[in-house]
């Protein structure tokens, strides 16, 4: 992909975020970068600038919020440099899902599903009609593993994975890149906001790993990108079962074991 594309990062302030800004810097690419923390985002642009000579442009945002939301996606329908959008913004949320208030969960899917869904819409049409660009969606493995006991977070993370292939299928024929990156537990802020003490988690992985995993799954073309998995015949073996179920729930009869046979 051209250098000289404009990369729109979300949740830029910090964390992974933060470290994609870097990373597509120093390959070159302009930034938009797009958060709440005006703050952060002056000095990450600021430093980003002087370091790599590139255009850094900042939109403080809150991604919950329909006023900026429809801001965020205005400029990706209408500036047609910016070529790879990372739908990065997310949040966690301590406890289970009865200790969770009703308004806190909203909150929680409006920004890990609404926003990203929103903002894919608002660039994904010019993409296809330049026949060029990538949306990078930031998922999780807990996306994968009900187990987990984060049943809404990974809920959200579900939907991520699942709207990330949708639209590989549906836009890698067109010559738009989807990738969904699945990271397991990074050592990010997004569990202190959470409530959640990082030090109780068995195993963390540094985010600038993280990122430079997920941008060789990125060169590669990937659609789904787990830098944590040892063993990737597991997940080819996971999409194997997936796929030859398929023929089987297609069917106009119901199972015989659902069938009153008495």
């Amino acid at each position: 992909m051209d250098t000289r594309t404009t990369v729109l990062i979300t949740g830029a302030s910090t964390g992974i975020g933060a470290v994609y800004a870097q990373r597509f810097a120093q390959r070159g690419h302009n930034l938009v970068l797009v958060a709440r923390d005006s703050a952060r985002l002056q000095a990450l642009a600021t430093k980003l600038r002087s370091e790599h000579s590139v255009a850094v442009d900042i939109l403080q945002a809150d991604l919950t919020q329909i006023s900026d939301l429809t801001t965020v996606e205005a400029r990706l329908r209408d500036d047609a440099s910016i070529g790879i959008l990372v739908n990065n913004a997310g949040a966690a949320q301590s406890g289970s899902f009865i200790e969770q208030s009703t308004d806190s969960v909203a909150h929680l899917v409006s920004l890990n599903t609404t926003a990203l869904v929103r903002l894919a819409s608002a660039i994904a049409p010019r993409l296809v009609k330049a026949g060029d660009g990538a949306i990078i969606n930031i998922g999780s493995v807990v996306g994968l593993a009900p187990e987990f006991g984060m049943s809404v977070y990974g809920a959200t993370k579900a939907f991520v994975l699942f709207l990330s292939q949708g639209l590989s299928l549906e836009l890698s024929p067109k010559g738009v890149y989807v990738q969904a990156v699945l990271p397991a537990a990074t050592r990010t802020e997004i569990w202190e906001r959470a409530g959640i003490d990082i030090n109780t988690l068995n195993e963390v992985m540094e985010v600038g790993d993280l990122v430079d995993a997920a941008l060789v799954g990125f060169d590669r073309r990937e659609p789904v990108t787990i830098p944590p998995l040892q063993e990737a015949a597991r997940w080819d073996a996971l999409q194997a079962a997936r796929q030859g179920l398929l023929g089987q729930i297609k069917q106009s009869q119901v199972a015989e074991r659902y069938q009153d046979l008495a």
